[in-house]
């Protein structure tokens, strides 16, 4: 039962249903149980009546000399049984053979009734149509024999007292009832006070005021959710301030290309330069483009990476032939380079080198990798470097891995946790790059339940070069989003 309904739910409303409907409902059941209640307590004084009346006549049965049974009603006793104005009193009384003495022929006997002499019980009957209350008692006689004496009085005036009764009761409830319910009503605006005064708060806050709400000036019911929301604040209050930090370096990273291209671009237009000046520019501005272009890309690879809270599609993927792909796409890059890049695992459809997982993100991820060992490995025609992608099945307690291993110079252990920080490049390197790749590997790798570990390839030999593996976890039956 809705008392207070609308389109969107309302605490208030809620509440104020769940306490008036009982109240409202159990109303009538209360005006039921008055009415049986006051029946009741109607009845009990004109019962004694009716007591005293069987007793008073029980007294005028007697047995003459002769075993006759006799009653004689003097004209006082008369009196006492004169109907008034509202109900009619009828007596009757049998002798032990079942004559009648005196009385009121048409009154009912009793129906298998046993009591002991001289005990006066009540019962409801009906006399010519109309509900009448019938006390009566046996009268000991000699000889074990008993006469019966009755009377019965209409129900008139036990009904007028009855409504008199339910009306001196239920009248102050008609008063009392809407009292209550404005009681309840102010009571409850009352009670969810802190709520208004907690979203006046709110509302009264600075747009870039992301500080925790004081939890000790709320209700304790309302701390939990204050506690959430404080929770809330303070992660996207660190989200914001990740993302200021990540635009200022992202910003820092492109006016370095987009200056040398307005540089580039002013010197090719000044007066006197010939032809090979001209070229040089051009290769310049498209150097500075290529790194430009690379710098965004990456950028956009993060932040599809970092997509906090938005589940990544998964499906069953080959990681073999994931890597495989990745391998021969990066091929024409290291061939220029005079690299040796090649591929030494698992073939594609081994058992033990599926995993669920997003196709692209695990290409992007396998990607950076190459593109990482590629730029950091040094190379000439005469002294290859080299560059491996290598995939390890899962099986015999051991998980899935995918490594990636070159010759270069290695990452001095003091730096191979600020590797996979964004823009942080090694110290002595000219290499061009915008520092994004490994913080995208670990971000993939992080959504696939994987971990990357870095290390020496080669350790005690110079150069140690670099070893990246990725340890994806064992596949659950129910992958997390």
């Amino acid at each position: 039962m809705k008392l207070f309904r609308s389109e969107q739910r309302s605490l208030f409303g809620e509440i104020l249903d769940w306490m008036l409907t009982p109240l409202l409902l159990l109303w009538p059941v209360s005006l039921a149980l008055t009415w049986l209640v006051a029946q009741g307590i109607a009845g009990n004084p004109f019962d004694r009546a009716l007591e005293h009346d069987v007793r008073a006549l029980a007294q005028l049965v007697d047995q003459g000399p002769d075993g006759r049974v006799q009653f004689s009603l003097p004209q006082p006793a008369h009196e006492l049984l004169r109907a008034d104005e509202a109900d009619q009193v009828v007596y009757q009384v049998l002798g032990p053979g079942g004559e009648l003495l005196a009385g009121e022929r048409e009154l009912p006997a009793p129906a298998g009734d046993a009591a002991p002499p001289g005990e006066v019980r009540l019962r409801d009957a009906e006399l010519r149509g109309q509900d009448v209350r019938v006390a009566h008692a046996w009268v000991a006689l000699d000889g074990g024999r008993a006469a019966l004496v009755q009377v019965a009085e209409t129900r008139e005036k036990r009904s007028v007292l009855a409504a008199e009764i339910i009306k001196g009761v239920m009248l102050p409830q008609f008063v009392i009832l809407p009292l209550a319910v404005l009681l309840v009503w102010l009571a409850l605006v009352r009670g969810i006070k802190p709520l208004s005064q907690l979203e006046e708060r709110i509302r009264a806050r600075k747009p870039d005021d992301l500080s925790p709400l004081d939890e000790r000036a709320v209700p304790l019911e309302v701390a939990p959710l204050v506690s959430s929301v404080n929770d809330l604040l303070t992660r996207l209050k660190d989200s914001i301030a990740t993302q200021k930090r990540f635009l200022a370096d992202a910003a820092h990273q492109l006016k370095t290309p987009l200056a040398g291209l307005r540089m580039q671009a002013d010197l090719a237009q000044r007066e006197g330069a010939n032809a090979d000046e001209l070229k040089q520019s051009l290769l310049q501005i498209r150097r500075s483009s290529m790194r430009a272009t690379h710098t965004v890309n990456q950028l956009l690879a993060l932040a599809r990476a970092e997509s906090a809270g938005v589940p990544i599609a998964r499906q069953p993927c080959d990681l073999a032939r994931l890597v495989m792909d990745a391998v021969q796409e990066a091929l024409p890059r290291a061939m220029d380079q005079a690299l040796d890049l090649g591929y030494d695992g698992a073939a594609p459809g081994t058992p033990g080198v599926q995993l669920e997982g997003n196709a692209t993100l695990l290409k992007e991820l396998v990607r950076n990798l190459l593109d990482n060992a590629i730029a950091y490995t040094p190379s000439t025609p005469a002294r290859p470097g080299v560059v491996t992608a290598r995939v390890l099945a899962a099986g015999a307690g051991a998980p899935l891995r995918l490594q990636v291993e070159d010759s270069g110079p290695g990452i001095p252990a003091a730096e191979r946790e600020l590797v996979f920080q964004p823009f942080y490049r090694a110290l002595g390197t000219d290499t061009d790059g915008s520092g994004l790749g490994l913080p995208i590997v670990r971000e993939i790798a992080g959504q696939h339940r994987a971990e990357v570990v870095l290390e020496d390839a080669h350790p005690g030999r110079q150069p140690p070069g670099t070893r990246f593996t990725v340890r994806f976890a064992r596949p659950s039956s129910s992958p997390p989003a």
